[in-house]
Parts: structure tokens; sequence; C-alpha cells
């Protein structure tokens, strides 16, 4: 037997005592470590997860700036207790509590769903004011990580239902970790409102998602504008036109998206937002965009783009503004007389996740077209930086199991690939 079918086969599944883990035990760079621990045993109404691939989240950053201030630590004292990082990954279940078995068994896969709507059940007292007022919790923060070889999957994320199965179990691991991020997208889209009528005696009827036969935006063609692109084609507006002023980020759209969009019979445009606003004038006879989805957390530029709403159109506020600079002036006349809207989303619900990995798996989207490098554990520490550094124009996916001794950039990720990877480096 192989080494990655052995790593494959349920029967197969060894736990060893120790693992390694990315670890933050404080605000900073200097706090994280890849170190090695016990691997938790699970308590009767816990599991314990093999991590098979694991994501790099830029919100990570995010946690490094503020350590125990930050709202999902609320007060958690990391130098005693490090917290385990990593939002984004793909699990298979090792070890079933003794309450669960029955609903459980080694050898299922699952993608775990981050945000937690669950106030805390476990170590209540580690949080400021013993969790007082708390709602939600988040994996990757408090509650373990994805980016170490097990994690601890506790009762906060199954009262969640944050535990979700796979459509298909033949699904690649990468895939699986790719949910999370493109379930952000999946949720914004889902925040998009239109009003019809049938005819004018008829009520009105809201219906969500991007106008069918309508004209979209998309500012920003970085990952995640590439992502909204091509989840975009899903409703079938009759064009999809994608600004940036970077030509290599145009070129990438049209060398991913270009064939997908053909076979949607939805026409693909790239501009420069030197192009951007004759291009909306000439596609929408002077009117504006029905759909505005501004993928760039730049206030001049998401301030600018909101003059390419036409009557009736939605901007979806994807790209978040750093504070001091978050605030954006609407024309209240343009709301009332127009009917513009706007509207936003952070992150996402089960539901959402359940949704995108159906996407991925009847494949109305490739998570290969966002995977930007491929790597080990030992990577993530690097990976962090090199985001820091805005130098990642997309996913980082680390092989917690994989003894790899380069961080490899890639153009496009595939199942087949991660086979051979895995095959090679597995440990």
């Amino acid at each position: 037997m192989t080494s990655l079918a052995r790593f494959r086969d349920p029967a197969a599944l060894t736990v060893p005592r120790t693992m390694r883990a990315l670890t933050l035990s404080g605000a900073g760079f200097d706090s994280l470590a890849v170190r090695e621990l016990p691997v938790p045993e699970p308590g009767p109404d816990q599991l314990l997860a093999r991590v098979d691939a694991a994501g790099v989240c830029t919100s990570i950053l995010k946690l490094l700036a503020q350590g125990s201030e930050h709202k999902f630590l609320n007060g958690w004292d990391m130098q005693r207790h490090p917290v385990i990082l990593g939002d984004e990954g793909a699990v298979t279940l090792v070890k079933v509590g003794a309450n669960l078995t029955g609903r459980f068994a080694p050898g299922q896969r699952y993608a775990v769903q981050p945000a937690v709507d669950v106030a805390p059940i476990n170590h209540r007292q580690r949080y400021r004011d013993n969790a007082r007022g708390m709602s939600k919790v988040a994996v990757g923060y408090t509650l373990h990580g994805h980016l170490a070889q097990y994690m601890l999957i506790t009762e906060e994320v199954l009262a969640g239902r944050c535990l979700l199965p796979l459509p298909d179990e033949a699904m690649p691991y990468f895939s699986v970790s790719m949910a999370e991020p493109i379930s952000c997208v999946y949720s914004a889209q889902d925040r998009q409102v239109h009003l019809h009528k049938a005819d004018p005696f008829s009520p009105r009827a809201a219906k969500l998602g991007l106008l069918e036969g309508g004209l979209t935006a998309v500012i920003g063609a970085g990952a995640m504008g590439r992502m909204h692109a091509e989840l975009a084609m899903r409703y079938r507006p009759r064009a999809i036109i994608v600004s940036d002023p970077l030509e290599q980020r145009l070129a990438a759209t049209r060398d991913k998206l270009a064939a997908r969009a053909e076979a949607a019979g939805v026409r693909l445009l790239t501009v420069t937002p030197q192009q951007l606003g004759d291009t909306v004038a000439a596609e929408s006879d002077g009117l504006g965009v029905d759909d505005l989805i501004l993928a760039v957390g730049v206030q001049k530029v998401q301030q600018q783009a909101l003059d390419l709403l036409g009557p009736g159109g939605v901007a979806n506020l994807f790209g978040g503004l750093p504070r001091g600079q978050h605030t954006l002036e609407v024309d209240a006349i343009r709301v009332h007389y127009e009917e513009i809207k706007l509207v936003g989303s952070s992150g996402g619900a089960p539901s959402d996740m359940a949704a995108t990995l159906d996407a991925i798996a009847q494949d109305q989207i490739d998570p290969g077209n966002y995977v930007y490098a491929v790597g080990g554990l030992d990577h993530a520490i690097e990976v962090l930086h090199l985001i820091e550094q805005n130098r990642v124009d997309g996913k980082a996916i680390l092989y917690p199991h994989a003894r790899i001794d380069t961080l490899t950039n890639v153009e496009h990720w595939s199942g087949q690939q991660e086979a051979q990877l895995l095959e090679s480096h597995l440990a």
C-alpha cells in the first residue's frame, strides 16, 4: 500500500502522542511558533480530527495585531494558554468521544465552518468576566485551529452545526479547505437583493442574488475579486466587467475565467480604472450597473465606484475599509428616486459553507484557480509575512502531515497534483 493510500484508509489511521502546530502566545510575529504539542484526547462529547490540508487566512494578521484584545479572544491569556491558529481546512475524524459513537466514526471527512455562533462552553474562566456577554467563538482563535496535524472538535462546533459533511468523499483536500474563503463570496452574493414585479398590478417580490440578464461590475481583480466574477456567472448576468489597475490581474482573470464565461453565455470584460466609466456607459446605454461588487478595501476607490450604480442597482461593500478611513458618502437623492442600495457581509454561516461545498463538487467554481502556493506546516509563518507584504495573490495551501522543503508557487492546483505531492512527501 502506498503512503497516500494508507493516509486515505480509515483502517490505517493511527494517532501519535505528539503533533506539530502553529501557536500564538501573544501579539506580534515574535509570538508565533511551530511547536511540538501533545495530541489532545477528546472528551465524551468531542471529536479528534486529522488535518489534511489548511489555508492561511489574512485575518490572522488582525489577531497578530490585537492579541488578547481581539473580540474572539476577549481577554484570553495567550501566554498561559497559547492558541492554535488556522480557520480554513479539511479534516478526517480519527477519534470519537464516548457520547458521540453512532453519530460519527473514524475516517469520515468534514469541513469546519470557523465562525461558531455559540457562547463559550469550555474554559469560560479564561475569557474576560467569565465570558459574560459572549455569543460567538471561532475556530483558529480560542477553539483549536487547522494549522496543526490534529485538531479537537469541541462541543461549541457541534452545537453550532459547524461540522459539515462533504457532498463528495472524493473531493481533494485543498478543495475542502478552499470552501471557507469561497463561502465568504457565496454569502456576500446572497446579500444582493432585487425587487421584481411580474406586471404593474402584481406585488413586489424580493429575489436574492445578482440580477439575471443584468450588468455586474467587480472592482478589484485579486483572488477574491476573481472568485466573485466566477461565482457571479451562476446568476447569468449578460455581462461581467472586472476592473483592476494591474494588467497581470486582468490577464489572470481572462486566462482562468474566459472559457467558463463563454460556456455560461456571459460576456467577460476586463478593464483598467481609466476605461471603467466608458465601458459601463457603453454596456448599459448610460444607465449604470445592476450589481456592483467592491472587492477592494480602498476608500477612494469605493466612493468613486458608487457612481457606477444604475437605477435599482445594488452595491456590495465586500472589501473592508480600515478604521479611520471607513466612511463613504451616499447620495440620498439617488437612494430616494433611483432606489439604489448598499449591502455588506462579513464571513458566512454553515449554510453558506454547505452550499459552497456543493458548488465546488458541481464544478460551479474551480478552487484550483485561487491557490497561489503549496507547502508544509513549517511555511505558515513565511506565508503570513508574504501576506503582510501584499505579495500573495491567492491562497497558500499547507499540508501538515507532509514534509515539504520549499514553499512552491503554482499557477493552478488540482486533485491530481495534490495526490502526486502527497505521494512523494507524506511523513
